[in-house]
Formats: structure tokens, sequence, C-alpha cells
């Protein structure tokens, strides 16, 4: 399912509660902070300046996090040798049914089967894209034809599928995990805690299992009043080895075949030992298929009685029980930002307010 879709399937079902809101175009620019506790947010709407305020505050606002900038919380860089342009070709009768993938002396380019379009990916070296722009677009259209050469009559006999480098979006992929993922007030959770390489495409499964175990852990307590530290915490320590595993897992491919695949003239490039294991033996498929579709510690909604989580509006500034901030789910589908509610929730797509 394409995030923009899941997206809004999450919107919709959150308007079933009362005490649900979604601020579209409401993009948060800073914290608001109260004797070393963060206590809301600041942000900016089609109607104006206002404050956000909540026992909880939620970030969620992907790899590019204002949330945690402001909030001064530090990160470990782990490094990654590649950047990925984005890119979408429309579906032709005939074309295979199937996501497809290519690996080339130098390049390798990654096709997601989206229904009615192409969702392409062209993986460069870590700074390429300026090289590659001065080399120009018709370059481009070459490179791209000749790791698929189906898509030629797309790509070149279709110009406005592609008018130009505007349709083409850069990743600046990067490695890196908070320290701390919280602060009195404020927790991270998704790329804004933790950003993942896009290898495997995992980065969205971790961001919605951190928001589970967060939801099994915090509920209650949110029901009841603020947060304590030692909660959020808690869910830092449940899913700070998984998303280790993960990212550790993702280094290792990184070193051992992009950096050989990307570094590469011309000349044939010899698969690594593991993918000859999985061609030779169908069913060692299953370990890679299960860690990207389930991850390392899958997480299951905890049933929660209803518990009279409270809510008020004042005259004043808002005050919630906890916010969102963000999601980097939503970057694709938006350059929005915003904050959600039973907290608030800094997000790309908007406002949450529960």
């Amino acid at each position: 399912m394409p995030q923009w879709d899941f997206l809004n399937f999450i919107a919709e079902r959150a308007q079933s509660y009362p005490q649900f809101q979604l601020k579209m175009e409401t993009e948060a620019v800073d914290l608001l902070e109260q004797d070393g506790r963060i206590t809301g947010v600041k942000a900016i709407s089609p109607q104006g300046r206002l404050d956000v305020r909540a026992d909880l505050v939620v970030a969620a606002d992907g790899r590019h996090s204002l949330v945690r900038e402001k909030a001064g919380l530090e990160a470990l860089e782990l490094g990654a040798p590649m950047d990925v342009l984005w890119m979408r070709v429309s579906k032709r009768p005939g074309d295979l049914q199937q996501s497809l993938g290519r690996a080339d002396a130098g390049h390798i380019f990654v096709m997601i089967d989206r229904e009615d379009y192409w969702q392409c990916g062209l993986v460069i070296r870590k700074g390429g894209f300026e090289e590659m722009r001065h080399e120009g677009f018709e370059a481009f259209r070459r490179l791209v034809t000749r790791l698929a050469p189906f898509l030629s009559d797309r790509v070149f006999d279709r110009v406005g599928e592609w008018s130009g480098w505007d349709d083409i979006k850069l990743l600046t992929v990067m490695v890196n995990r908070l320290k701390k993922w919280y602060r009195p007030g404020l927790l991270c959770i998704g790329d804004a805690a933790h950003a993942m390489s896009p290898i495997g495409g995992v980065g969205i499964n971790l961001a919605i299992q951190d928001a589970v175990a967060a939801a099994n852990i915090l509920a209650a307590p949110l029901a009841r009043g603020a947060v304590a530290s030692d909660r959020l915490e808690a869910v830092q320590r449940r899913r700070e080895l998984p998303t280790r595993l993960t990212q550790e897992l993702q280094l290792f491919i990184q070193n051992k075949v992009v950096t050989r695949v990307l570094g590469r003239g011309a000349g044939k490039i010899e698969p690594p030992l593991a993918l000859k294991l999985l061609a030779r033996w169908p069913l060692l498929r299953r370990i890679p298929a299960r860690l990207i579709g389930m991850g390392f510690r899958p997480e299951h909604v905890s049933p929660l009685q209803e518990s009279g989580v409270r809510s008020q509006e004042t005259g004043g500034p808002r005050r919630d029980e906890a916010a969102v901030a963000g999601s980097s789910a939503a970057q694709e589908l938006s350059e929005q930002r915003g904050a959600a509610g039973a907290g608030i929730g800094v997000s790309r797509a908007g406002v949450v307010r529960c």
C-alpha cells in the first residue's frame, strides 16, 4: 500500500474519535517549554499563529526533524555511500506485474509496482547528483533506458512524462539514530528517532512499530495526565534493539554490496555469496522476506479499556493530552508539517490533536 493511501486511511479511521483533530497546512515551528519540560508546539496555520499545548509531544516529522533539532537531541551518524533519485513512470499493458531491480556497473535501478504506475529509484554515489546534472538530462534518460529498456517509449517518445529535473526527486540518504529519543514531555519516533537506509524499504515498518509500541506503553499513563520520563525511556528500550539490528543489517549490505556496485566501472558484477545462496536455496528467501515484512520485533496493538481520556479547550492556548509532530511516511506526500493531540504530533502532513 502506498504510504499516502495508508496515511489517508489512518486519518479517515481516526475521525471516529470525537477528540481527534487533524489540521492540514499547519507547520510546527518551535517547541513550548516550561521548567525544563516540553509542553507543546508553536505552529503557523493559514489562519495565523497558534500554540498547541499537550502533556506529550510526539515527534514524527522525519529524518530532517525540526522538533528534535529544537529539542537539542544528539544523533549518532552511521553514514551512507549513496543517494537515491526517485521518479515515476506510467504503466502500460504488457508490463510485468511485479517490482523489479537491476544492478549494473556503477548503478542500481529499482522499480516498485504501484498498480497504475512505476515508482522508480536510481541509486547513485553519495553526492553524485550534481555531476549527473552537469552531464545533462538527455544523458540521464539514456542511462535509465539502458537499465530498463522497456521504458524507452515512455522516457523518450512521450517527453511529457519527464519534462526535466523538476520531475526527479533527490533523496539524500542518511543513516543515524538518536542517543536519547526523549525529553520530559517529548518523544521521537520513526525517522525522527532513527533515519533508516532505503535498503529493504523498511523505514515505514519501523515507524509504525514505534507508534504501536508507544501507544501500548503510554496510553494508560496519558489517560491519567502527564507521562513520566521513565515511560518514555521504556519506549526507547523496547524499540532500540530492533532499530540497531535493522541498521546493522543495512550497513552490512551498503558496505558489502552497494559500495562495490557503485564503485565499479564497466565489467561483470559477481553476486555476493549471500545472493548466490538465496538463488540456489529458495527456502532461504523466507529469512529476508520475514525480516523485511515483520522486522526483528513485530508489534501488536494491546487492548485498552476506556479510561476517560480528557480533553478541554479554553479561550487561550489549547492544552491536549498528546501531540504528534510529523510523519516520515508523509514526506513523499507533502512538504507540510503539523502537530497532533492526546498529546500533539508534529507531522509533514498536518497537525493532529487527540
